[in-house]
């Protein structure tokens, strides 16, 4: 398989919020100089016929000419102008002045991990080539593992960007033994990238240094007709990219990076350390908001001794049954004749441990006297027994060793694994679990000859996971039991570690000198080779070993569970840990498992769990001090003054937060409760904003609600990152079966009157389109200009001799800001009416016939930022487009229906406190969307629940859902009402936290009125549907149909 990247708009930001400092560059192509080909016979008639390469280029190495970047032509000035406009668009403190630490200016980008800042800066340079023309980039990493991680992601990324600017970037990774690659480096004219590690250089690149790589690269060398490499290097003038530049600081690394005379450099990184000229922020609360990296939980795990026992205890699960009262998987020891051996046990109330404790003909053991279970509460995890004793889900009891608790960790992960798989294997996702260990041996052992053998982590592996493994088989023929049944124990789990090179063994990975991390390539080749394979159902590896010194430089976006079996004693290590499997998971197709693809359950597919060697607490702790210490620097408080002069948009025009809208929209925070006397957001707001029930604004700030509500969930307070990480120890419900509600004759006829599927057919006029589309371009349309600061200063009358070094030669005067109208030297040409064909799916004809209509000044525009034109100008056809889809939309009845099984397919892992126990529901539990105690959607079901004239109800599956041209779409509820009650026997609603349609997303409202029109062709007099805020509402709208 093949990962299958598309074009998110954060990523898009976090390019343009680069591309955008130099607005004003002219694009110049192919800025050529005369090579250095050092000491060298010179070519002959016969050498000069060379073929094209994989990049479509005829490079000839003996010719003398090379390929550089052109210099920035902006001021500093003009630079800085760029900068803090930039930065006031995305509300960030502006910069008091230009960074130059390296080149001309120091950009520093920070994107959490998970969210993808290796493919941003890759496209990155996609973008300055194609606004610019710039072409040589050096990617900068400070370990082997980020190394081969990168070198992985240009791998990936070739045909995706091929696809999307006809072009390939020439990458190779930087070698001393192989200096002839820097040849085609400076020789090429196409976007060309080294990919270097500062150990291949930071100690190295002192021109003193004494090192190997010093001399090689500092110094003539043969093999290199007589040339200093760093010298072929600097005449490129690269734009240096560093990698997570925190970890490569040091005035050796400074000046080494110096030395290759950059144009200017970018910092990517979740975590900078030293600052520079900041230009877009996604920190790890703004991952998690926008559901860009999975949910967090947390299983820790507490050594107890209770009173008057040192035997075992364990309590694993608490079960829930629609059948049985709540049981309790408890682990305790039985006495046996040769031995006392551990054993799970499913338990009720009233059981008692002694009388258990007692194997065939042989005593109970004295350590469970009292131990008779008298509660076992689901809602708080705990089993209560008649002594007293109270023990909570996660607490081991006893005299226990280490080896029990990481017994009990590889059993709890395999359990983990199980519990998610099924559900994700019926998605198409490979489910994948990640243990952490600290010495190779304790995993993996070699006898005398050689021969593997398993070390203790193996066997107690292979031992629980048979144990696990039984209890899921069943004797059903599905095609994930089919699964299971292919894969053998000794396959299902691999190591991957450092490897010995003379013997092949696997090894410990060693550090690297002053760090925590290995830079053995050996394992990260293993690792990253078969990153895709993993992630296939035909490769039968599902449990991966990994040294924990190989905790950078990669990941696996299908690692669910991440076991520590080892002490992390760091707060940063722990990060680092869960790093590994942050981001979203991709099925088998290659498509990433986001919330376009799988709406508001996102997070209930993308839940990684960490199995921690430590208590719940004190791990999530650690965790949540290491993620607050590295956010952005928020805001805490709501207050008037945090609003004005912040910068938000009205449509696509950005537009400044005044004094006076400052004023109202604090006062609509104070009036809504969403801000307390000491002006912190409140969990009222918090609420609102989950369940979509914020109050509107006032009418004059409608235009801007959507950039004040993002401007307010930017304020901080520590409640917030409680919300990030669960309990994994809860009690959860995993089965939901259909109950008699089911089969009540209400509800059959109800099901049978809309369990059909449909197809839709749309038949429209094109000239209707044109004429819509030609309209709302003209009201709505805006392009930004470029636009460039200019500043005359004279020189100083009196000069000290080091006023040039220092820059500051001539004295500051008057600055004017100039529009730039046109590109004189931009060769980019566009097929403006094609690009517009393509984007909106219509013929060039009707594109050509909107592009035509438009008025003379709206298409103007086009020569002030043609992409930006082309991108909005599509958008804006694709609305209007949909909007007469849904006008112009018929549904036929086709055949086929849903099983009754769509009600049960879906797994799901909620915990007990997001469910709600029913009556009158199809099933015994409902789940409702939102914060569980206020959701709309649970206040609707309590209202159902306690309305007499509610005979029977469904929250209906995701699975149940009506086609429409803008993507399936799935009603929430089937509703019964008993006969004579209320007008209509039958309604199907949708629930939603407004009834504004301007509060809707315009593909929510698409979707919705898709709906109504199918509904509306095979309603009778009984069945209707409508989308409703509450139960009232529904009443209402009832009697008004």
């Amino acid at each position: 398989m093949r990962f299958n990247f598309k074009i998110q708009q954060y990523q898009t930001d976090a390019v343009d919020s680069v591309v955008s400092i130099f607005n004003g560059q002219r694009h110049y192509d192919r800025i050529t100089y005369i090579r250095d080909l050092g000491k060298t016979a010179r070519k002959t008639a016969q050498m000069s016929l060379v073929t094209p390469d994989e990049y479509g280029e005829q490079l000839d190495l003996m010719d003398e000419l090379g390929y550089k970047n052109e210099l920035i032509e902006l001021t500093d000035e003009q630079l800085l102008h760029n900068l803090r406009e930039r930065q006031t668009l995305n509300n960030i403190r502006l910069s008091d002045n230009l960074s130059r630490q390296l080149g001309r200016c120091s950009l520093d980008v920070e994107m959490e991990t998970g969210t993808g800042k290796t493919y941003v800066y890759i496209k990155t340079m996609f973008e300055l080539n194609k606004q610019y023309g710039w072409t040589k980039f050096i990617v900068v990493v400070p370990s082997i593992a980020i190394r081969e991680g990168v070198k992985k992601s240009f791998e990936m990324t070739i045909d995706h960007f091929m696809e999307h600017y006809g072009l390939k970037a020439r990458f190779f990774v930087y070698s001393s033994s192989n200096l002839n690659q820097l040849d085609n480096f400076s020789s090429s004219a196409g976007i060309n990238v080294m990919i270097i590690n500062t150990q291949a250089f930071a100690s190295s690149l002192k021109e003193d240094g004494t090192s190997k790589e010093a001399r090689i690269i500092y110094s003539k060398r043969d093999e290199f007709a007589s040339r200093r490499p760093i010298d072929v290097i600097s005449a490129n003038r690269p734009i240096i990219i560093l990698d997570e530049p925190q970890k490569m600081g040091g005035d050796v690394t400074q000046k080494a990076l110096k030395s290759f005379n950059p144009l200017f450099s970018l910092n990517y990184s979740a975590t900078h350390k030293d600052h520079h000229n900041l230009v877009y922020v996604l920190d790890a609360l703004d991952a998690y908001n926008k559901r860009l990296v999975k949910k967090i939980e947390v299983k820790g795990f507490e050594v107890k001794n209770l009173r008057g026992t040192d035997r075992y205890l364990f309590l694993e699960d608490i079960i829930l049954s629609s059948k049985k009262p709540p049981m309790a998987r408890l682990e305790f020891e039985i006495n046996y004749q040769k031995s006392i051996n551990r054993e799970t046990r499913i338990l009720g109330v009233e059981d008692n441990l002694y009388y258990l404790s007692a194997g065939k003909n042989m005593p109970p053991l004295e350590e469970y006297q009292g131990y008779t279970i008298s509660e076992i509460d689901p809602i708080s995890a705990t089993v209560t027994f008649t002594n007293g004793e109270i023990i909570t889900r996660g607490d081991v009891v006893g005299d226990i060793s280490e080896n029990d608790m990481r017994r009990i960790q590889i059993r709890e992960t395999i359990i983990s694994h199980f519990k998610k798989e099924e559900s994700l294997f019926n998605k198409g996702i490979k489910t994948l679990s990640l243990f952490f260990i600290d010495e190779v041996a304790k995993y993996r052992q070699y006898d005398e000859d050689g021969n593997e053998l398993l070390g203790d982590y193996g066997q107690v592996f292979e031992q629980e996971y048979i144990s696990v493994l039984n209890e899921y088989i069943t004797l059903f023929d599905t095609p994930y039991q089919e699964y299971l049944r292919s894969i053998d124990v000794a396959d299902t789990h691999k190591g991957y570690f450092s490897i010995d090179k003379k013997t092949g063994h696997s090894i410990d990975s060693t550090l690297k000198r002053g760090s925590e991390f290995s830079d053995d390539i050996s394992a990260y080749d293993l690792i990253l080779k078969y990153k895709e394979l993993l992630l296939s159902f035909d490769e039968p590896t599902r449990f991966i070993f990994s040294h924990s010194a190989l905790r950078e430089g990669w990941d696996n976006p299908n690692v669910f569970q991440i076991c520590t079996l080892k002490h992390s004693d760091s707060a940063t290590q722990k990060r680092q840990e869960v790093g590994r499997g942050m981001r979203l998971c991709v099925n088998q197709n290659g498509d990433r498992m986001d919330a376009e693809t799988c709406g508001t359950t996102v997070h209930d597919i993308n839940l990684l769990t960490v199995i921690a060697s430590e208590s719940y607490a004190p791990f999530v702790s650690d965790l949540q001090k290491q993620i607050k210490d590295v956010l952005y620097d928020r805001p805490s408080k709501a207050t008037m003054d945090y609003f004005i002069g912040k910068t938000v948009k009205i449509g696509e025009v950005p537009t400044t937060i005044d004094a006076k809208q400052a004023k109202d929209i604090y006062r609509y925070l104070l009036k809504n409760d969403y801000v307390d006397d000491n002006d912190n957001v409140t969990e009222a707001y918090r609420a609102d904003l989950a369940n979509n029930a914020l109050a509107p604004l006032p009418l004059d700030l409608q235009p801007i609600a959507e950039g004040v509500h993002t401007l307010v969930q930017g304020v901080f307070d520590d409640r917030v990152l409680d919300g990030m990480i669960d309990n994994g120890n809860k009690t959860k419900i995993f089965e939901n079966e259909l109950n008699e509600n089911f089969y009540k004759k209400e509800f059959q006829t109800l099901w049978g009157y809309i369990n059909h599927k449909y197809a839709y057919a749309v038949d429209f006029d094109a000239t209707e389109l044109i004429q819509k589309a030609i309209k709302h371009i003209d009201e709505n349309l805006f392009v930004s200009q470029l636009q460039y600061t200019v500043s005359t200063g004279e020189q100083k009358s009196d000069m000290e001799a080091t006023a040039i070094d220092r820059g500051d030669a001539f004295k500051a005067a008057k600055t004017h800001t100039e529009t730039l109208n046109h590109s004189e030297i931009s060769q980019v040409k566009y097929d403006l009416i094609g690009k517009i064909a393509e984007g909106t799916i219509l013929t060039r004809r009707t594109a050509a016939a909107i592009l035509s209509g438009i008025s003379p000044v709206k298409i103007a525009m086009f020569k002030y930022n043609p992409e930006e034109f082309i991108s909005k100008v599509i958008r804006l056809i694709k609305e209007q487009k949909a909007t007469m889809i849904v006008e112009h939309i018929t549904y036929d009845r086709i055949e086929g229906n849903y099983d009754c099984d769509i009600f049960t397919a879906e797994k799901r892992s909620q915990g007990i406190d997001k469910a709600f126990r029913v009556q009158k529901h199809i099933q015994d539990y409902v789940f409702t969307d939102g914060i569980a105690e206020q959701s709309v959607e649970r206040r609707f079901a309590q209202d159902l629940e306690a309305a007499n004239e509610v005979c029977v109800y469904a929250k209906l599956p995701k699975g149940f859902q009506i086609p429409t041209p803008v993507g399936n779409y799935s009603p929430d509820w089937a509703i019964a009402f008993y006969a004579g009650k209320v007008k209509h026997i039958f309604f199907v609603a949708e629930t939603k936290g407004t009834m504004e349609t301007l509060q809707l997303k315009p593909i929510e409202q698409a979707k919705i009125r898709c709906a109504r029109k199918l509904f509306n062709e095979i309603s009778t007099e009984n069945v209707v549907y409508h989308d409703v805020d509450s139960y009232q509402s529904l009443l209402n709208i009832m009697d008004s149909l």
